[in-house]
């Protein structure tokens, strides 16, 4: 999904005090084909689109997208929460070919 590059997530403070307003942004890098162009031979390029994102702190649901085909190469998210406990950002991305790619990152409510 990534050739083997981890995402980029930044996390406006990993240390927050509760009730703080956190932002965070992620980004993979995804060829991100739509399945409507063309290669050189004049084939269709097969669709492998990221089709599901998920953002959660430990089990809990923080942020669900589900991107269409207009999104382009290496799609970027931004979004924010507030801070209530301290635990693990956990990251999922899931595209067409079924690959998934995963990530952390730690906050701690003080």
């Amino acid at each position: 999904m990534n050739n083997g590059k981890p995402p980029r997530i930044w996390v406006s403070n990993a240390t927050p005090k509760k009730g703080d307003v956190l932002r965070v942004r992620a980004q993979i890098e995804h060829i991100m084909e739509s399945g409507l162009r063309t290669d050189a031979e004049g084939k269709i390029r097969p669709r492998n689109i990221v089709t599901q994102f998920e953002a959660k702190l430990g089990n809990a649901l923080l942020f669900t997208w589900e991107p269409g085909i207009s999104i382009s190469q290496n799609p970027y998210i931004e979004f924010t929460f507030l801070a209530r406990e301290s635990g693990d950002l956990n990251f999922l991305w899931k595209d067409d070919t079924g690959e998934t790619l995963m990530a952390k990152k730690p906050i701690t409510v003080g």
